[in-house]
């Protein structure tokens, strides 16, 4: 029996997962594929919004603000690359003008810290590369960029580290309400006082199975390039202004160096339609081009889609069901779910207080995480030290990255380790350089057969059926 099971282990699910393991409760995190950070958490901006744009009075507004400001510290305690380097809302025209007047004086309703309106010599000054119509902006000195799922990565290990159980390739496929909560996957049955539904895209068919009070879980396709690290064009974070479909096409540099152009906005009806468009990539570059007109999408090292999960809503969806004590919906966590994600946690929390969870604190709570080490990082004597300590950080198998052997057999062995070649890439990057893992890929399987034990066959690349090898080209002869 569980105080707590919860469905899905995103960054929302995980930062929940991690926020009940500073308590004395029995936590279980279902996760129907095979790694943490598999859905909408590996695919998105990777911005940590300031919280100009959310309608004041919303829950968008206010855990956006709240989430802002509690990833500083963070960040620190879970060894995850986080910078704040502020965004820029460009104005173009006169309504532009109007709508950045509008979001500086919503931001500061929301409580917002450090806005401003810059002119356009101001602008210019500390973004050269913009175009040169633009006419103001709004800053905001408090907007940053992180890994996304790098953070959730991190939140899953504390938790684990904490008590946490997570048990992945467990789809739910039925819940019963009986004393308690029976939630059922293809092998197993599983029973909790609480059940927080964090599922993401399937939120509403999870809710479905026990709640009468229906929503409909919507994806919005939003497709990006990435270009190469040599590619320098902003220091911020640009945006234009936002319409009725988001914030709109940004550009702005990644946490580890790369420039990210995108998204599109292109409401669906499939739940796994990551497929990018030749449409909808030529729609992202040519918008854009108004923020940059130069830009050299020839050193574009890959293109990737994600999908958001919005609802008719305009705001967050997390609350108790009405008619199901004990079921908490978290859903509808689009944009900007992100910067609000350990904001939503401590709200999530709070809700179950109210609903009777009972919370005493451990004292042996571990607050502090410890990342795989990043060799390229360290200076030449610190490297040579850890060399002599371990001959595998010696060898280096990504290039483009420069990720040693001893980096990818960490990210293997550490709780939750990666067993698949993406969960070794969204760990430690092997394979997000240049040459996007065309020459590490089979390095890098055979570091995964050898360390699992498993042929190198069943070595799959992302999800279940993604296989790679179906065996050798040539067979030896006696």
């Amino acid at each position: 029996m569980y105080d707590v099971l919860i469905i899905g282990a995103g960054i929302i699910g995980t930062s929940i997962a991690r926020e009940l393991s500073k308590y004395n409760l029995k936590v279980c995190v279902l996760e129907k594929d095979n790694d943490v950070a598999n859905g909408t958490t590996k695919a998105n901006s990777a911005i940590i919004h300031a919280g100009y744009d959310a309608k004041n009075g919303t829950l968008k507004a206010r855990l956006n603000v709240l989430g802002n400001q509690m990833f500083d510290k963070l960040c620190r305690d879970l060894d995850v690359p986080f910078k704040r380097i502020g965004s820029l809302v460009l104005a173009f025209d006169d309504n532009d003008l109007n709508t950045l007047h509008k979001l500086y004086d919503n931001g500061i309703k929301n409580g917002v810290k450090d806005l401003y309106i810059l002119s356009k010599e101001e602008v210019i000054n500390i973004e050269p590369n913009v175009n040169k119509t633009v006419k103001a902006a709004l800053y905001a000195k408090t907007a940053g960029i992180i890994g996304p799922f790098e953070m959730a990565i991190a939140l899953a290990e504390n938790a684990y580290e904490n008590g946490v159980e997570f048990r992945l390739n467990s789809e739910v496929i039925d819940i019963k309400k009986e004393d308690v909560y029976v939630v059922y996957t293809k092998n197993e049955k599983f029973k909790a006082r609480y059940v927080v539904n964090c599922a993401g895209l399937y939120a509403d068919k999870i809710n479905d199975m026990v709640s009468k009070n229906r929503f409909k879980i919507i994806p919005r396709r939003g497709e990006y390039y990435l270009l190469d690290k040599s590619v320098k064009l902003v220091n911020h974070i640009i945006f234009q202004c936002p319409t009725k479909l988001g914030k709109g096409v940004l550009i702005t540099p990644t946490v580890h160096g790369n420039t990210l152009i995108g998204p599109n906005a292109e409401d669906l009806e499939d739940k796994e339609a990551i497929n990018t468009t030749r449409e909808g990539l030529r729609f992202v570059l040519d918008t854009a081009k108004k923020s940059v007109e130069d830009i050299p999408i020839g050193m574009s090292i890959t293109n990737f889609a994600g999908l958001r999960a919005r609802t008719e809503l305009d705001d967050f969806i997390i609350k108790e069901a009405e008619d199901s004590k004990g079921f908490i919906n978290v859903a509808g966590i689009e944009s900007p779910g992100l910067s609000a994600a350990p904001a939503i946690a401590l709200y999530v929390l709070d809700i179950l207080k109210s609903s009777g969870l009972e919370f005493v604190r451990k004292n042996n709570f571990k607050n502090k995480r410890k990342g795989i080490i990043k060799f390229s990082d360290l200076s030449f004597e610190e490297k040579n030290e850890l060399i002599k300590k371990d001959s595998r950080y010696g060898r280096i198998i990504c290039r483009c990255e420069e990720i040693t052997e001893g980096e990818i057999v960490d990210a293997i062995r550490r709780p939750l380790g990666a067993t698949t070649l993406d969960g070794v890439k969204r760990r430690v990057r092997a394979g997000m350089g240049r040459c996007q893992g065309g020459f590490c890929s089979p390095r890098v399987m055979e570091i995964l057969s050898r360390e699992l034990k498993v042929k190198m066959e069943d070595i799959i690349k992302d999800h279940e059926g993604s296989y790679i090898l179906t065996g050798p080209t040539k067979k030896e002869v006696d």
